[in-house]
């Protein structure tokens, strides 16, 4: 798990390095927790983390767009209640993502692995999609 994490720091270097205004870190921070969440990860963490990607990849909302619902998200509720763990983790991980060439070429991969990831919470999806209805007005 060390060198998962050192990679998930790389990573996390690469995408702050860039200051896109897209703000693509974002995507990283919840693809990465949702994909290593286990029953000691605390339900906020696994919920902003599904909430990222849903926003992400099913309302084409940016990192930027995304931190900001976070953000609202934490002034609505203090106690968030996780969807059930998948049975499976996505085949692409963050040293997948590195594999790629800076750019274009890991940009567009991390966008792959936030998709994976996300498949892998499918059975959550509209849990999650209620929730963004609720706290965010976002249509499901």
């Amino acid at each position: 798990m060390a060198l998962v994490q050192e990679l998930y720091d790389e990573l996390s270097l690469y995408t702050l390095e860039l200051r896109d205004p897209a703000f693509i870190h974002q995507h990283v921070v919840d693809a990465y927790a949702a994909q290593h969440a286990d029953a000691n990860t605390k339900p906020i963490t696994i919920v902003f983390a599904l909430m990222g990607l849903y926003l992400h990849l099913e309302k084409g909302f940016t990192g930027k767009q995304v931190q900001r619902a976070h953000m609202r998200m934490a002034q609505h509720r203090k106690r968030w209640v996780a969807p059930p763990l998948p049975q499976r983790q996505a085949l692409i991980g963050v040293a997948d993502v590195l594999a790629a060439a800076p750019g274009a070429g890991r940009n567009a991969m991390i966008r792959r692995w936030c998709a994976a990831v996300w498949k892998d919470w499918d059975a959550s999806r509209g849990q999650i999609a209620s929730l963004a209805q609720a706290e965010l007005d976002v249509m499901p």
